[in-house]
C-alpha cells in the first residue's frame, strides 16, 4: 500500500486550495477525495472541504459537513468551529454563529483560528 507523508499531503491541500481560489472545485474535490483515501483522519482535510463548500456558496452544506463528519472526527478543531461559524454568518444566522465562534475564540491551541473567530465576533 501507498502511503503519503503529511508534508506529501499539505502539498496537495495547498493545489486544492488553489484550485478552490480559481473556482475549480471539481478538481478540488478530486484531490481531496483522493487524500481521504490515504489520510482520512487529517484535520487539514476537514478544514479544506469547509472552505470549498463556503467558497461554492454552500454555507448551509458547510455546516452540514462540518457538524456531520469534521466535528465528529476532530471535536476539537477550532477552526472548524470558526468555519461554522463563518458559514453561518454567511446564511445571515448570527444567532447561530455565536457559539462555534466563541468555542473558537475562546481556545488556544489554534491562534489563528481563535483570532479568526473574535474578528468575526466583532
Amino acid at each position: 500500500m501507498v502511503e503519503l507523508e503529511a508534508n506529501e499531503a499539505r502539498l496537495l491541500l495547498n493545489i486544492a486550495m488553489m484550485a478552490i481560489g480559481g473556482n475549480r472545485f471539481q478538481a478540488a474535490e478530486t484531490i481531496l477525495a483522493a487524500l481521504e483515501r490515504f489520510r482520512p483522519d487529517d484535520v487539514g482535510l476537514a478544514s479544506t472541504r469547509a472552505i470549498m463548500l463556503m467558497s461554492a456558496r454552500d454555507f448551509a452544506g458547510a455546516v452540514e459537513y462540518i457538524d456531520r463528519i469534521g466535528l465528529v472526527k476532530h471535536p476539537d478543531s477550532a477552526m472548524l468551529q470558526a468555519f461554522k461559524g463563518m458559514a453561518y454568518l454567511q446564511m445571515e444566522r448570527p444567532d447561530k454563529a455565536e457559539e462555534p465562534l466563541r468555542l473558537a475564540a475562546d481556545q488556544t491551541a489554534d491562534p489563528t483560528a481563535a483570532q479568526l473567530a473574535r474578528d468575526l465576533l466583532k
